[in-house]
């Protein structure tokens, strides 16, 4: 899957300036990723997907993003849920107490992402952003499943996938919040609100719900298993965008490389300079996203683990940025004109420390970690 990650990057490429100035989602490019089989990418094999674990899943992010950061982040969401549901092992589910009705639930919405099947996150809200402790959208119990109200917002893909994670709070127990996925249809209406600074593809509209679902949409088939899936992966959370954003990053030094070859600019020295600076920032936010990635399959949920998450989406943001913005002035003002690849991945890139959790959260909470504090509960605001 690298490999035909690797072999999709430059046709996506091909593709980004023109959904990024029109704002469009783009749609060939999941057609593309179907076709390939990307949607089955965290799904075990057993149920017919590619059975990958993190580290691969972060390469192919990567890789993608050195062709259109867009498409690659809109592919995490998907990613992100079918990786939660594929990392929940029967022993995990035994120590949960999770009922067979839910795992059997897990197997059938894994298998539909195999089968080509794609899904969306709507999880953040207005006032709210991604904490979870603030979520205003609730559900109620009725006859056979559950009614969920409310609105999102920063939906990516919002109208194009096939169904949604939504997190809401139960009306009964405020303190019981949890994800459902909601085939997308009828209660679900999407408004469009995306016209952003960068990332504009990915259509991450907001989305408002008024729907009704079977029992069976409750992931995990128990009540008030989203904060507690946080804290056991908050690799899905945290740091699966990092491998989104070094490959951002990765994008903006080949560009400036194309451009002041083209230009004839290579040898002056404070070009240069800035090409090796640049080389070593984004080789290094990739090495701690690797590192990452390795012991979120080998040790997921440990506190090291954990710390190399959070180092990893810290990096990962600001190395982005400061890359992105670093190769904009090295080739020069002529990349500043729009339609330029510098000056697209100079806006998609300024996306990634913004993105939860941000770069001032991850490094307070690094800070407090390293101060021996407890970084998940020592915050002057909940982290969910």
């Amino acid at each position: 899957m690298i490999d035909e990650a690797r072999r999709l990057a430059p046709r996506f490429a091909a593709r980004a300036a023109a959904t990024d100035r029109d704002g469009t989602f783009p749609a060939d490019d999941f057609a593309d990723l179907r076709d390939a089989g990307f949607f089955g990418l965290m799904v075990p094999s057993r149920l017919g997907g590619a059975g990958a674990g993190f580290a691969e899943y972060a390469e192919v992010a990567y890789e993608l993003a050195r062709g259109n950061g867009a498409t690659a982040l809109v592919f995490n969401m998907h990613a992100s849920v079918t990786g939660a549901l594929g990392g929940i092992s029967d022993g995990l589910a035994d120590a949960l107490g999770l009922p067979a009705e839910a795992l059997e639930a897990r197997d059938e919405h894994l298998k539909a992402a195999a089968g080509g099947s794609w899904y969306a996150v709507a999880m953040s809200e207005r006032g709210a952003g991604s904490r979870l402790s603030r979520l205003t959208t609730s559900y109620t119990a009725v006859d056979g499943g559950y009614r969920i109200t409310g609105s999102k917002t920063f939906c990516s893909g919002a109208g194009h996938a096939d169904a949604y994670l939504v997190a809401a709070r139960s009306a009964a127990d405020p303190t019981q919040v949890s994800q459902f996925l909601v085939p997308a249809g009828d209660g679900l209406r999407v408004e469009q609100t995306w016209d952003s600074l960068g990332m504009r593809a990915t259509g991450s509209h907001d989305l408002h719900i008024d729907a009704t679902v079977p029992a069976s949409a409750l992931l995990g088939g128990m009540e008030g298993l989203a904060l507690v899936a946080v804290q056991l992966a908050p690799h899905w959370m945290v740091a699966s965008y990092a491998a989104v954003y070094v490959g951002v990053a990765r994008a903006a030094v080949d560009a400036a490389v194309a451009t002041l070859n083209e230009r004839g600019l290579g040898h002056l020295p404070a070009v240069r300079a800035r090409i090796g600076r640049a080389d070593a920032a984004v080789a290094a936010a990739q090495l701690a996203v690797r590192e990452a990635a390795r012991r979120v399959d080998e040790a997921p949920g440990e506190p090291e683990t954990n710390r190399w998450v959070w180092r990893a989406k810290l990096l990962a943001g600001t190395t982005a940025a400061e890359v992105a913005a670093s190769m904009l002035e090295a080739a020069g003002t002529s990349a500043m004109r729009r339609g330029h690849p510098l000056e697209r991945l100079y806006r998609d890139a300024r996306a990634g420390s913004l993105q939860p959790a941000t770069s001032d959260v991850c490094a307070d909470w690094l800070g407090i970690d390293a101060l021996g504090g407890d970084p998940d509960s020592d915050g002057v605001a909940p982290r969910w």
